[in-house]
């Protein structure tokens, strides 16, 4: 008889009822009508925090490994174009991109588990409301919050939308979600101008983006689609704890995905911009630069991108981040070490932006970055131009190319007018 007890709670499994009775329970605060969003974006603030706080340590790990594979390269091997392409650009451009990967999978690790536990169909409803009132419903969430890991897969997801315009006005609004391959960025301009507000900083940018979401879908609604509403009907599944072999999966088949591009168009694109940067050869080295192919590309575009604050480098950059946000970071990269003196090359690429200063013109001497500087150009990487990929999804999604120019007028328009009233605004203070 003493058994019984054991035995009852090795075989007794609790009824659905009893499950459904605990969510409902939960859901009482989760998804209450006040206190819902708060929780939420309490939620997003720690997914946030835990990423930098976290991801930091593996990150300067990572750090120190490529600055370690440089420097033995630069050591043992013979000077030439090979060891510059090897170290300046497959190395700097490559290496800067690969470093923060633990961020991202930290990033990925924490929406799987909103997604497994169930929280991430209670973010659909809580939000329901919130879209009602821009002239959307609920079901178009789903596709903005996968924004925040791809915009290519987001906007293919909107075919759950039956109503026409809320597909397109969804389509049109998801690249402001701030997708993983924008990460990269935040991160390093974070890390190197923002140490004591890391998370506060990186979820402004997110808060931002769905901000100017908003603002655009309301936009959108008042002057090209006009159509009524569609009802939407959803139904909560229970809670569920997420197995670690579950959250390991799904974690993995994002970052996967990411090594690809380090290995394929991120590669490529360093390897580019090595080779505009590195050619024509110049007598004096501290002209080759600005001398090169990408220094003519970065001084004819530096006086549109001059009232933002950046200088040629990040206009550079901008430019070759149109066929992956990843790659922004990548040039950033190869620029700056190809730029750097021979006490600076094994310094880490965060040092590297804090130390560098203006080589000409009338701010000779001057710093090129600030945290304002810094800001202004995270707003602007997040704002403008799709990526190659999602243009063609857009295009694909809404039978038009029309929406897909539209799209890049759009977005890189407002991201050039953010970006100055930011900068210029502060600036005067």
């Amino acid at each position: 008889m003493v058994l019984l007890p054991a035995l009852s709670k090795e075989t007794f499994k609790p009824s659905r009822e009893a499950r459904v009775k605990k969510s409902e329970l939960v859901d009482v605060f989760i998804t209450h009508k006040i206190w819902g969003i708060p929780i939420f974006i309490g939620f997003m603030w720690l997914m946030f925090y835990l990423t930098f706080s976290i991801g930091n340590y593996p990150k300067t790990w990572l750090e120190e490994f490529v600055s370690f594979v440089g420097n033995t390269i630069s050591q043992n091997m013979s000077d030439g174009m090979l060891k510059d392409l090897l170290i300046q650009g497959i190395i700097s451009g490559v290496g800067g991109v690969i470093i923060f990967l633990p961020n991202i999978m930290l990033l990925f690790l924490f929406i799987s588990i909103m997604e497994d536990t169930g929280y991430m169909a209670r973010a659909v409803f809580i939000m329901d409301k919130a879209m009602h009132k821009i002239g959307l419903h609920g079901k178009s969430f789903i596709p903005l919050l996968m924004g925040f890991g791809c915009n290519v897969p987001a906007i293919l997801s909107t075919r759950i939308i039956e109503s026409k315009r809320d597909r397109l006005i969804t389509i049109l609004i998801n690249p402001f979600m701030s997708c993983s391959a924008r990460l990269p960025v935040y991160i390093l301009m974070i890390s190197a101008f923002f140490a004591s507000y890391q998370a506060s900083i990186l979820f402004s940018l997110y808060a931002i983006g769905i901000s100017i979401a908003i603002i655009s879908a309301l936009l959108l609604r008042k002057t090209f689609f006009r159509e009524s509403d569609v009802p939407f009907v959803m139904e909560l599944p229970p809670y569920r704890l997420p197995t670690v072999r579950s959250l390991v999966k799904h974690m993995w088949q994002r970052s996967a995905q990411y090594l690809k591009k380090i290995g394929g168009i991120i590669l490529l694109g360093a390897i580019i911009v090595w080779a505009l940067g590195y050619f024509p050869r110049h007598a004096d080295n501290d002209l080759a630069q600005e001398s090169s192919y990408i220094g003519r590309i970065g001084k004819f575009i530096e006086p549109v991108m001059r009232p933002l604050g950046f200088d040629w480098k990040m206009s550079v950059s901008v430019v070759t981040g149109v066929a992956a946000k990843e790659i922004v970071v990548g040039t950033i990269g190869v620029l700056h070490h190809a730029s750097a003196g021979d006490n600076e090359k094994s310094g880490s690429i965060i040092q590297k932006l804090q130390n560098d200063t203006y080589d000409s013109g009338p701010k000779k001497g001057e710093k090129v970055y600030s945290p304002l500087v810094a800001f202004s150009f995270m707003l602007f990487i997040l704002i403008y131009f799709p990526c190659i990929a999602a243009l063609a999804a857009i295009k694909k999604e809404s039978g038009s190319w029309k929406w897909a120019l539209f799209s890049i007028v759009y977005n890189t328009s407002l991201a050039w007018l953010v970006s100055f009233i930011v900068f210029q605004t502060v600036s005067l203070f």
